[in-house]
Formats: structure tokens, sequence, C-alpha cells
């Protein structure tokens, strides 16, 4: 898979410890920024990662910022975008299995390396139930993408 992960000021370093569990696994990573510890604006990062991922240029993506919320509202907004905010490992299964979620956002401030590193490998492995109900979840969020 191609993941594409983005991170502003307050999600760089853990950024570095999930682009290495992610090429670990035999991965490709594009990374959309930022390279810096300056404060910068999440939605210029969260924007380019949601975009190459509805366009299908990415499989999926990863988004860090100090909780992770600014990163998955900003997803949240692009078109075929389903960002879910996760900081254990439940959900992390839960939301690929029942939500078939394509981005992933953390919160460095949150998380610590080792279980967001243990998140995002739970997050990559899991896959879509394909279960009828949540299936049908899925499509009904679709007609509501649609009609806005």
């Amino acid at each position: 898979m191609l993941i594409a992960i983005g991170a502003d000021h307050a999600g760089v370093r853990l950024k570095e410890d999930i682009i290495a569990v992610i090429q670990e696994m035999g991965h490709e990573v594009t990374d959309q920024g930022c390279h810096c510890n300056d404060s910068v604006d999440y939605p210029d990062y969260a924007l380019p990662v949601a975009k190459l991922v509805a366009d299908g240029k990415a499989d999926r993506g990863i988004l860090i910022c100090g909780t992770g919320i600014g990163m998955s509202i900003a997803a949240n907004k692009v078109h075929g975008i389903r960002c879910a905010l996760v900081h254990d490992l439940f959900s992390a299964q839960a939301t690929r299995e029942h939500n078939d979620t394509n981005v992933l956002a953390l919160g460095e401030r949150v998380v610590g390396p080792g279980l967001a590193q243990e998140i995002v490998r739970t997050w990559l492995t899991t896959p879509f139930s394909k279960g009828e109900r949540h299936v049908g979840r899925l499509n009904k969020l679709k007609q509501i993408e649609e009609s806005l």
C-alpha cells in the first residue's frame, strides 16, 4: 500500500516514528510534511493527505497533530474521506472493520510512540468486514455526501 502521511508542528516527532513502522511493514510512504517545529496550521497538511486518498493516489492516510482532533475535522471535510481519531487498539480495529476508514488521525500529545505504533499496525492490517449492516451504513454516508 501507499500511505500518505502528514503532521503539523505538534505531530512532527511522532510522524517520523510512524513512517518507520509503515516502511517496516513493507508499505510505501509519501510524506506531505510538515518538516519543522515552527507553528503551522493543521489544515495545510490534512488537506493534501486527504486529497491523495480521495483521488485514489494513496491507499490510506495518516494524520498527526497534538490531539488529532483538528486533523480529523479537516480531513473529514474532503468528499470520500472517512477519518477516525484513534487513541486505543480496540478503536483502531473497529474503525477498519465497521467503518472502512481510509484516514487515521493520532494525537502526539495523547498517545506515546509505542502505543501509536501499535495503533498504526492494527489499523493497517485490519480489513473491512464487508458485513451487510456495515456496508448499508457506509452507503447511507455516501448518500449524505452526495446530497450536500
